[in-house]
């Protein structure tokens, strides 16, 4: 059989399937929506909190230390999804949330106020992967299509990033910075309630459970792959200013200890051998990674040259790029649509050359002088790939992954976006080197546009191979 004619099969399975009602996927949703929301609000609040701890560039550790936490709890938070119960870890991740969210503002040091930055990335990273083991659990057992579920999800992703930088200025204004996290209260109490109300329990554990737990969680991988991975988002967070270089004489020993281990384990932390053998499954990291730096590095990049180069002020430079984030969210549904008929690679072939034709005009249609209708008409090109490549990458994800690692897969999801974050940290301080030029925004969109050709060639040649 051909694969034109196995896609084409596939996709007639999928679009033949009922789809889940949208209760499942509105009450996981407002429990997903909760880790964009506070990495963007974070943004429009350092200044007020570097005021009241008297404090600088240090605050930059409240936005840093989330993505870090994040980036390794999302996969622990997915493999105890898969091994205890998704909506278990789901509330369970609510509840942290909750707590710190009510202890954060009572903070008495800057220094305490990023270790509930860190706990609050913990708490917000186990809502996705646990998230999207619920959808999958109970499409399997409805015999139902999830495409429109993840859709949804997709939406308050894409939403509550684009209008977290809104709220938090709203927040921040009327009430100071501890809103920002006394905001979340309501949030969890709202998507536990309805996650208690609507989603399934989890199947009962045996009576030797905790036992067997600890057999199967493989600790000694789970530590590895921190000590790793915080080894490595360290050297990523540190190209901005001093690199700490010496720290990849740790992470990289400890990554092949790592994966040596994971190689023998009974119950690996990470499934490595899957990672070896399943390349639309190691792909698909890759390739999620890679669009993410496009998509921080635009998202982050572009209001600096705004503010600095254009001359624009904060309001007005909001209003430019919420388009970015807007449209992302708008196209999701367009894109959830396509998914059901043609799988996500069309999806994924919209989107890299979305991306391509952002990252043109920004590399040689824009400049100090460009009329801001204009600017708003870039950043709406820019904003439309961001649906089509987020459902499209969450999707091939979970299509490759096997439904009893759903979990943590999609924590792995997690991490690589996160990954990709920091790379575009790293990519914009590089590329602009000093106060945001046009230059400097030139060079920004020519890295776009040569992620955005990788990401065409992949879509259109490797992955039709596999």
């Amino acid at each position: 059989m051909t694969k034109a004619v196995e896609e084409t099969r596939a996709a007639e399975e999928v679009q033949a399937q009922p789809g889940l009602p949208a209760k499942y996927a509105a009450s996981v949703g407002l429990g997903t929506l909760l880790q964009p929301l506070n990495s963007s609000m974070i943004a429009v609040a350092l200044v007020a909190i570097g005021n009241d701890f008297h404090a600088g560039t240090e605050t930059q550790w409240l936005v840093s230390g989330l993505y870090l936490a994040t980036a390794i709890s999302a996969p622990t938070a997915g493999r105890l999804a898969d091994l205890v119960g998704a909506r278990r870890v789901f509330l369970a991740g609510l509840g942290l949330v909750a707590l710190v969210s009510a202890l954060a503002p009572l903070a008495p040091s800057l220094g305490w106020l990023i270790a509930a930055r860190v706990l609050l990335g913990i708490g917000t990273g186990a809502q996705f992967p646990s998230g999207v083991a619920m959808i999958r659990r109970i499409a399997d057992r409805r015999k139902a299509s999830a495409v429109g579920a993840l859709g949804l999800i997709s939406v308050f992703a894409q939403t509550s990033a684009a209008l977290g930088p809104s709220v938090g200025g709203f927040l921040v204004g009327s009430f100071d910075w501890q809103a920002i996290f006394l905001v979340n209260l309501p949030v969890s109490a709202i998507a536990g309630f309805f996650v208690l109300r609507l989603v399934p329990a989890d199947p009962p554990r045996p009576a030797d459970d905790g036992r067997k737990l600890w057999r199967e969680i493989d600790l000694a991988g789970l530590f590895l792959f921190s000590l790793a991975m915080t080894a490595v988002m360290l050297v990523l967070l540190s190209l901005t200013g001093q690199p700490t270089w010496w720290l990849l004489a740790v992470a990289v020993p400890v990554a092949v200890l790592f994966v040596l281990w994971e190689r023998r384990a009974a119950t690996p932390f990470v499934d490595v051998r899957l990672l070896a053998r399943s390349a639309p499954l190691s792909l698909g990291y890759l390739r999620t990674m890679l669009t993410y730096v496009a998509f921080y590095a635009i998202f982050y990049g572009l209001p600096g040259w705004l503010e600095q180069a254009r001359g624009l002020d904060p309001t007005q430079v909001g209003l430019v790029v919420l388009p970015i984030a807007a449209l992302g969210a708008i196209t999701v549904i367009g894109a959830t649509r396509l998914a059901r008929n043609h799988g996500p690679r069309l999806l994924l072939v919209i989107g890299s050359a979305g991306l391509l034709v952002g990252g043109a005009a920004l590399a040689f249609g824009v400049h100090a002088g460009t009329p801001i209708a204009v600017l708003v008409l870039i950043s709406a090109v820019l904003g439309v790939p961001n649906g089509f490549n987020g459902l499209g990458n969450q999707l091939a994800v979970y299509g490759a992954a096997p439904p009893e690692a759903a979990g943590a897969a999609a924590g792995l999801f997690r991490t690589s976006q996160y990954v990709g974050a920091n790379l575009a940290s790293a990519a914009i301080a590089l590329v602009f080197a000093g106060p945001a030029s046009d230059a400097g925004l030139h060079r920004l969109g020519l890295l776009v546009g040569g992620i955005a050709t990788i990401l065409l060639v992949d879509v259109i040649f490797v992955r039709k191979s596999h």
